[in-house]
């Protein structure tokens, strides 16, 4: 975890981000809230591999953008072996099968739609996807998040976007920024 955490961006890297920039580890297994399994199982390693679920260790960063209060994340995970191309395998299949899904977050059941999208040329592998959930009659606009995931080597990096009534995406500067360390951590 310590080599991820030194990996992860510091403070004055992200001029478009309120500082300070954590990098946070997970909480322990089992001392967080646990939800019911979502609707389709198919769309499960959408969820899993964004989480760093799996991974030898995994931390992430929270990014509250000057621009967009929704702000975005990031998540870097480290895998075994060839663990992270099986992961992978796995993600890259989910949105072709995996439309929409029903399930329950920390402000109750949703259901998402999943639109895939096209990943910007970086790392090994990238998929990218958004996930839509409508608000209802309540809050105007629908809850909409952008995902990048991208592998290379041993880890895989997730980056979020999210937004409400809009379709912001992940600055593409700081993906490959942030890929590039990953790249350049594991060369030999």
């Amino acid at each position: 975890m310590a080599q991820l955490k030194d990996l992860a961006f510091k403070d004055g890297e992200v001029p478009q981000a309120h500082e300070p920039i954590e990098v946070k580890e997970p909480l322990p297994q089992g001392s967080g809230r646990s939800f019911p399994p979502i609707s389709v199982p198919a769309c499960q390693p959408l969820i899993d591999i964004r989480n760093g679920e799996g991974s030898l260790a995994h931390v992430f960063q929270r990014f509250n953008w000057k621009e967009n209060i929704m702000g975005g994340n990031s998540t870097l995970a480290s895998y075994e072996e060839d663990e992270a191309e099986q992961r992978f395998a796995e993600l890259k299949e989910a949105p072709a099968t995996c439309r929409s899904y029903e399930g329950e977050g920390y402000v109750g059941p949703f259901k998402a739609t999943v639109a895939p999208e096209t990943p910007p040329q970086v790392g090994e592998e990238a998929v990218a996807f958004r996930e839509i959930v409508p608000m209802g009659p309540e809050q105007p606009g629908d809850r909409n998040e952008q995902f990048i995931v991208v592998r290379t080597g041993n880890t895989i990096a997730t980056f979020s976007e999210l937004s409400m009534g809009a379709s912001r995406s992940f600055p593409t500067e700081l993906i490959s920024r942030q890929v590039e360390r990953l790249r350049n951590a594991q060369r030999p």
